[in-house]
């Protein structure tokens, strides 16, 4: 599958969570992520110039639905493209609604081609939202500025044993106050493992990150007390096989942001705009997607 079909799809039914007007909103109950590895050297304003071109293809086409892009400041260099929707069905119903549209799909198509020429390599998934895994995950998304995204791999058998620790946590962090958000996901498709976890949390700067963690962290642990630390750690043991912790910068030149969060910051939301790039090449196809995750 190439990246300009993923991408059309997705636009078709942005959730609430981003197209609504700016509030606290839950996060969408499917999410759609799709990744483009970046080449060395070829991101930052080139990407942007390409991804400019599938930007101004949505605007000239007035699509009502809405995206977010962010770049990565860990790991490999790599942009996600978070589109959600409130069930598959909902999905499915965008993906027949696009094919119809020949004139978006082509202009996506076209950005496609410049696009892939800074690429290494794409993959995507599909996550469902976890409500009860989740803590305090309503925001106002278009305040924030970074997301830290977890990703857990649970071992095969356990997942009872994870869901009962995070459970556990949550219950702490609750008795304990903390001024914490995340909104927990699991793979639906698109993955090795059926047992992988993606909890997103939303920040507004990364300054004090460190103290405000450690703060957190010691809040909890006394909420636990004694009994319950031992418990949350022994379930931990058992049931976590990996966790991996990385942090991505919103990318709002990326990103097609609903009027509202334009409206409340036009000077983040619609900065400048970035000269889409020329379409040289007819090649670059992105084929095969594969499991998305952070």
């Amino acid at each position: 599958m190439r990246k300009v079909a993923i991408v059309s799809i997705g636009l078709c039914s942005i959730s609430v969570a981003l197209a609504q007007a700016q509030g606290p909103v839950p996060p969408p109950k499917v999410l759609v992520i799709f990744r483009e590895y970046v080449k060395p050297g070829k991101s930052g304003t080139l990407h942007e110039k390409t991804e400019a071109a599938f930007v101004q293809a949505v605007e000239r086409a007035k699509w009502p639905e809405h995206y977010l892009a962010v770049n990565s400041l860990t790991g490999p260099t790599r942009a996600l493209f978070l589109f959600g929707y409130e069930s598959l069905e909902a999905w499915e119903n965008d993906i027949q609604a696009t094919a119809k549209n020949t004139a978006l799909t082509a202009g996506l198509d076209r950005a496609g081609i410049a696009d892939g020429e800074l690429l290494s390599s794409t993959d995507g998934g599909t996550f469902l939202y976890r409500e009860d895994l989740s803590f305090a995950a309503p925001l106002n998304i278009a305040e924030m500025r970074y997301f830290s995204i977890v990703a857990v791999h649970v071992r095969p058998g356990h997942s009872s044993e994870y869901e009962e620790m995070i459970k556990l946590w949550n219950d702490a962090r609750t008795k304990a106050k903390v001024d914490v958000h995340l909104a927990a996901y699991q793979i639906y498709a698109g993955g090795s493992s059926l047992l992988t976890y993606l909890n997103f949390t939303p920040l507004k700067s990364l300054a004090g990150l460190e103290a405000s963690n450690a703060a957190n962290a010691k809040a909890v642990d006394e909420a636990l007390g004694e009994e319950g630390l031992k418990k949350r750690n022994d379930l931990m043991a058992s049931s976590v096989e990996s966790v991996e912790r990385q942090l991505f910068i919103f990318s709002p030149k990326m990103s097609y942001p609903p009027d509202a969060w334009v409206t409340a910051d036009p000077a983040f939301w619609k900065p400048k705009p970035t000269k889409a790039a020329a379409m040289t090449s007819p090649g670059a196809k992105k084929e095969n997607a594969k499991p998305s995750g952070n």
